[in-house]
């Protein structure tokens, strides 16, 4: 609508003016714009002198009860991240926000302070939920500073959360959850509500930052719209085309098992070719695979809903069709058994036990820890589902990600893994590891695979090259200090490095030994103390070893050493954990709650970094 005289309380200079303005401007231009005349209004209101009277809202054509109330310009944006993909949701937030012409403050949750909350106006949220129902580590200062007595009352406070998750865990999005409710008790308001997401997150994600963008700008429909392609970007490296929406197929250069003959495990060392890609890592980062199910146990899933393999059925929302077993073999989830899924399944076989199944929180624990959608069909008689109906309810295949073990300084144009096949058996039928028993058996060199980088801001390289590191490492938690090592190598970093290695046996499951020994010979590798727990009566783990360098060990942590722990999250980071804080005790003279305070403040320095899982 082009402005008058006759339609607006403008006279005719200012009238041309407006007009060779306004269709100049930018959604976030006239966003801005909005917002200041509405400060400088209230300060104008504020700030006026006593007699002067203030035009009433009024005789611009807009009556005080529709007049929009001011709009703070200042957001806070706090990211708790394991992996990284809160922390790059996070950064393509606040640059939408930022074209928006709001003032953003981007911030870790470890490195915001707790107290900065009382003056924040609008908070926006976003975090992973890790491990069973645990904050990342980067989360864990302020969630438990809101959940302590020492937390203020926010009642001015707006906020949203964006939460993270993965339904085929008991407690998805458990700390998400915990923001919002404990925000709302604290007396905050929602600026929208939260939003929980499972592992193929891009489409709530982006429909959250749009209502959260149109909340807070004063014009909503000047917020420009955030797309699901836009939000997938947010979580590769450099300035390649490729990301987690759009993975790069990468050819595989090598595809070897690290393991000697005899053993009881399989442990294959792939390296593949990122030629023509532009994704660039650095040390700590991880690649996504995209893999594919096993072909028997499709065609048994197949066979047992009496589907026929070739009918076609749709695969996504633009339509696409492909035929039952392509679209189960590549694009479906089948291994793991979710609350989502059997909620859809018992509406499409209502006179099924998944109802019951469902009202029973402890016996759907068991089944979502133990079976596949295999078992599921059999135990509660759901052959009869339409194929198209069955699989409209099914989740995306995720992505596995796994800890690049090179340095892009040492392979140019290549990312190498470390990937422990995964075989048991269950209830009679051999269970496969969905991705490590695909690149086990069916990926050959020659052949590709989808892949994307996942950069990881949370287990990094000390900025400071001759910083002490000491790396904690068993079997395939080895892999990113194989990258850590070879980046040190490349640059000639000179500080003293020290790995804590363990496997089950020495003959035969000592990955990348000549490597080390390399290392070792030529400086690279400080230390090294190893923990065979299959080769002696009585087990070894690398803790064991810690405690028995606790001296020197203790001696390096006042030296500025960064310490980094990379596997299993349930117990050997957990022992790990423990043997540091029993050093802490010996070897400093700290009381238990002197040495959790030490770690903790470790962790906020970031000299003391986990990638576990």
């Amino acid at each position: 609508m082009e402005l008058q005289v006759t339609n607006s309380p403008f006279n005719q200079e200012q009238v041309e003016l407006l007009n060779r303005l306004i269709p100049t401007l930018n959604d976030g231009q006239k966003t801005w714009l909005s917002g200041y005349l509405t400060a400088i209004q209230g300060f104008a209101a504020v700030a006026a002198p006593a007699g002067v009277e203030q035009q009433p809202a009024s005789s611009a054509g807009i009556t005080p009860e529709s007049a929009p109330a001011a709009v703070s310009r200042e957001v806070t944006v706090l990211f708790g991240s394991q992996t990284g993909n809160s922390s790059g949701l996070s950064k393509k937030l606040a640059k939408k926000l930022e074209e928006q012409g709001l003032q953003v403050t981007l911030s870790s949750m470890g490195d915001f302070k707790p107290n900065g909350l009382k003056k924040v106006e609008n908070l926006l949220i976003i975090v992973s939920t890790h491990g069973e129902g645990e904050p990342p580590d980067n989360a864990i200062p302020l969630h438990e500073f809101l959940h302590s007595k020492r937390a203020p009352k926010l009642e001015g406070l707006r906020y949203s959360v964006l939460a993270l998750g993965d339904t085929s865990y008991e407690f998805f999005c458990k700390t998400g959850k915990d923001f919002d409710i404990r925000l709302q008790e604290l007396g905050g308001t929602a600026l929208v509500p939260r939003v929980d997401c499972d592992v193929d997150f891009d489409e709530a994600a982006a429909e959250w930052m749009n209502d959260v963008l149109a909340s807070l700008s004063s014009t909503p429909a000047a917020a420009g719209a955030v797309t699901s392609e836009a939000v997938g970007t947010a979580v590769s490296g450099g300035e390649s085309e490729f990301n987690r929406t759009n993975p790069f197929k990468a050819e595989v250069l090598e595809n070897l098992n690290l393991n000697g003959r005899g053993s009881d495990r399989e442990t294959r060392h792939i390296e593949l070719s990122l030629e023509g890609s532009k994704l660039d890592y650095e040390p700590g980062d991880s690649l996504g695979v995209f893999p594919e199910n096993h072909p028997r146990l499709v065609d048994e899933l197949i066979a047992a809903m009496e589907w026929n393999a070739d009918e076609r059925v749709t695969v996504n929302k633009s339509g696409d069709q492909v035929s039952v077993r392509e679209a189960l073999l590549r694009y479906f989830e089948i291994t793991a058994v979710t609350r989502p899924v059997v909620e859809q399944l018992a509406k499409l076989s209502p006179g099924s036990g998944l109802p019951a199944l469902l009202a029973d929180d402890s016996e759907f624990r068991k089944i979502m820890n133990s079976c596949d959608l295999l078992d599921l069909v059999q135990d509660y008689g759901l052959k009869g589902i339409p194929a198209a109906s069955f699989v409209a309810v099914l989740r995306k295949i995720p992505a596995r990600l796994y800890s690049i073990a090179s340095s892009s300084k040492s392979f140019p144009d290549e990312v190498h893994l470390t990937v422990r096949t995964v075989r048991y058996e269950s209830r009679g039928r051999e269970r496969y590891g969905v991705c490590s028993v695909h690149l086990a058996e069916r990926v050959e060199s020659g052949d590709t695979l989808p892949v994307f980088i996942q950069q990881n801001p949370n287990f990094k390289l000390p900025d400071n090259p001759d910083t002490p590191i000491i790396m904690v490492g068993p079997g395939t938690g080895v892999a990113p200090f194989r990258s850590f090592l070879g980046e040190r190598e490349e640059t000639g970093a000179e500080g003293k490095t020290w790995l804590f290695y363990g496997d089950q046996h020495f003959s035969t499951d000592f990955l990348y030994q000549t490597e080390w020994q390399r290392w070792l010979k030529d400086g690279v590798l400080t230390k090294m103390d190893v923990a065979f727990s299959r080769d002696a009566e009585e087990k070894v783990y690398v803790q064991h070893r810690m405690l028995e360098h606790s001296k020197e060990l203790y001696q390096w942590l006042q030296e500025g050493a960064s310490v980094y722990i990379c596997g299993d999250e349930k117990r050997m980071a957990h022992d790990v954990h423990a043997a540091l804080a029993t050093i802490l005790e010996q070897e400093g003279g700290l009381t238990p709650e002197q040495a959790a305070e030490y770690l903790t403040r470790l962790q906020q320095e970031k000299r003391y970094q986990r990638d576990v899982y």
